[in-house]
């Protein structure tokens, strides 16, 4: 027995400095995965031959368990050390077995193979896994009924499979069918017969477990040995690129395109063509809400209140709105106003809720860029927007009537800034 205990020191010792080496060359490998993990389980054993003539088990009967802890090499290879305990008895309900009991105890060390990792079962489940495990070691057979004083000392060997479910990154499911052979056997399992060289058999001592349980996982990382699978690692890389550059292509977007991407531009809607700072905003040194770059041409068709007083008596409120002086504006392909135009709405709201017997068409229009049809209906969807903010504003939609005009051609299509002052919807009054 010393013999053998040394050369099992001997195996984990040789095992050991064979992995060493590796372990250094993949640090980084090695270090994106746990490799220690604690196995309990329990559950049904079967002992074979021998029994002595009137002794009998029927079937697979109650109660073995397991302590196992498991250490990977790699995500393929790792040795454990088990710790396990069978009460070998006759079937309660058999009448026809004399009564007898025993207690096996027994520490084996084996050696493990991922074999879901050595056949790739990644490529088509990240949940299921498979290991076999293999090795030798000391059991103590002690009979208790009848009571012999001294017990069997043993040499057993094991292999076994274990199907695993992965419950969570740190807990899995297992079962696991092993045999053991134990060597050495000098009585049989009911501890009435001797066996002797005459009546020996090549089957005495084999002990079947079937065994239920869980597997914790130690350590810090996302994932361990088990389910480890560098393909997945670089899948996993790949997505995240994707995901990075997708951001990257997201934040660069430049939906008001005037030159600063939107995660960096604080004022997104900014009218085509004008100019902006750093932060994307509009250009507007007096701060009257309209962009200096097109202040100047919107002053020949949009009165300011300077003009206003001027010619006060000289323009009338009605002849202001119906001259096209009052007007608002759209942004390229857009049905909404600009901020700066709500004025205009609000000032043909005064008018009408001062004057309840007059009626207003609201009169839309675009630019000339892009097919004809398409302005058209675009120039009446923007007609219908004023008259939505017209109504909200407390204006009876019966006095409201909606025209699309389609593409102004009196500016020169190549000028962006003049583009800018035909995308509008302007009022007559009747």
């Amino acid at each position: 027995m010393k013999r053998i205990t040394l050369l099992l020191l001997a195996m984990v010792f040789s095992v050991s400095l064979t992995h060493a080496q590796d372990e250094e060359d993949n640090d980084i490998k090695l270090g994106q995965y746990d490799k220690w993990s604690i196995e309990l389980s329990g559950g049904l054993l079967k002992p074979s031959n021998p029994l002595a003539p009137g002794y009998y088990t029927k079937g697979a009967d109650l109660f073995q368990g397991n302590l196992g802890v498991r250490y990977m090499f790699n995500e393929k290879f790792g040795l454990r050390t088990v710790f396990g305990y069978n009460s070998i008895k006759n079937n309660e309900d058999e009448t026809q077995s004399l009564p007898f009991e025993a207690r096996y105890l027994r520490g084996t060390l084996e050696g493990v193979v991922n074999l879901g990792n050595v056949l790739d079962f990644a490529d088509w489940t990240n949940s299921f896994g498979l290991l076999f495990h293999s090795g030798a070691g000391y059991s103590n057979l002690k009979y208790q009924d009848p009571e012999i004083e001294d017990p069997v000392h043993l040499m057993n060997i094991s292999a076994g499979i274990t199907p695993q479910v992965k419950i969570s990154n740190s807990i899995a499911f297992n079962l696991d069918v092993t045999l053991l052979a134990n060597v050495g056997m000098e009585r049989s399992w009911d501890g009435t017969q001797v066996i002797t060289s005459n009546n020996r058999r090549i089957d005495d001592g084999l002990l079947y477990n079937f065994s239920a349980g869980l597997t914790f996982y130690l350590g810090e990382n996302d994932t361990h040995a088990d389910w480890y699978s560098e393909d997945n690692v670089l899948l996993s890389k790949v997505e995240e690129l994707e995901q990075r550059v997708e951001k990257l292509e997201t934040d660069l977007i430049d939906s008001d395109q005037d030159g600063v991407p939107d995660y960096l531009d604080r004022e997104p809607n900014t009218m085509s063509g004008v100019a902006v700072n750093t932060k994307g905003v509009a250009i507007d040194k007096n701060n009257n809400g309209i962009p200096d770059e097109i202040e100047s041409s919107l002053d020949s068709r949009y009165v300011n209140e300077e003009d206003y007083v001027q010619n006060k008596g000289g323009l009338d409120v009605e002849e202001l709105l119906n001259k096209g002086y009052v007007n608002v504006y759209f942004r390229f392909n857009s049905d909404v106003p600009e901020t700066y135009s709500l004025g205009a709405i609000n000032y043909l709201a005064k008018y009408m809720k001062e004057n309840p017997g007059a009626n207003a068409d609201l009169i839309g229009y675009a630019d000339e860029i892009g097919d004809p049809d398409y302005n058209k209906a675009l120039s009446e969807r923007r007609a219908n927007k004023v008259k939505e903010i017209l109504v909200a504003s407390g204006v009876s939609e019966s006095r409201l009537n909606v025209i699309g005009n389609g593409e102004d051609t009196s500016v020169e299509k190549s000028s962006a800034p003049a583009r800018q002052l035909v995308r509008r919807v302007t009022f007559r009054l009747k």
